[in-house]
């Protein structure tokens, strides 16, 4: 169960607030005995639980963020063949699930504009508190200005989405339950299940994508997944433990 915000006695009292208003997030008093909360202090936003795992929390400038941009495969990477990153060619992307927005900042490192799409509003806010504090940071400020936030329903906003606008890479990598068959989620995963559910309706936004893509369509999927829809991919890129399935546009 998700409870709401609560703000740490040194976090930014106006920050709660907006963060509260603009993701409709209820404000706690003080943290909850059991269940899942947001909770920001002076550095950063993350959700927490009273039981279980560690804080969960979007970051674009340390950690794992800061190794790939400094140390990562550049245009070389998977994710960005996928893409089509090549030579000069840098695709407008909009990332339909974003999650954590770890593949939408590789790609924005390596020079994409890319659109986030987010309906939760607990992964809406900690992406909004990641871009934050990337925007302050000089070594982050230029690929965070590459990157915008939409708090929506993806397929929904694909579906509306103004023709002279339409991105040219739609980028897709729902979250389904976890099938036992592998090594324990990760502990932001698990999190994103029990708090934000699985995206049952992927098949759905993969329509909608093809719909608004000008060039593709780019799924990825466990390399043993199950296709998502009906219709099958043009071409597959296959790796260790992931693929990506790449879907023409529709129109």
């Amino acid at each position: 169960m998700f409870h709401g915000l609560y703000a740490l006695p040194d976090a930014d009292a106006a920050r709660a607030d907006d963060l509260a208003a603009r993701f409709a997030l209820p404000r706690l008093s003080a943290p909850p005995a059991d269940g899942y909360w947001l909770a920001l202090g002076d550095t950063r936003l993350e959700l927490v639980t009273a039981h279980g795992h560690g804080a969960v929390y979007a970051d674009f400038v340390e950690g794992a963020a800061r190794h790939r941009r400094e140390h990562g495969g550049g245009s070389g990477q998977p994710v960005a063949r996928a893409i089509g990153i090549k030579g000069g060619n840098r695709p407008s992307v909009v990332d339909a699930t974003a999650g954590l927005g770890r593949d939408a900042f590789v790609l924005a490192t390596l020079g994409c504009e890319v659109t986030l799409l987010e309906r939760s509003p607990v992964a809406a806010a900690l992406l909004d508190d990641a871009l934050s504090r990337a925007a302050a940071d000089p070594a982050t400020a230029a690929i965070a200005a590459r990157m915008r936030l939409v708090h929506a329903d993806a397929a929904d906003w694909l579906a509306a989405l103004d023709p002279a606008v339409r991105p040219d890479v739609v980028y897709l990598d729902p979250m389904f339950p976890d099938t036992g068959k592998s090594a324990a989620a990760k502990k932001d995963m698990q999190a994103f299940q029990v708090v934000i559910g699985d995206d049952t309706d992927a098949g759905k936004l993969v329509t909608a994508a093809r719909g608004a893509a000008k060039k593709r369509v780019v799924v990825k999927r466990p390399r043993l997944g199950v296709l998502l829809g009906d219709d099958k991919p043009s071409t597959q890129l296959v790796g260790k433990s992931t693929r990506f399935d790449l879907y023409t546009p529709s129109r």
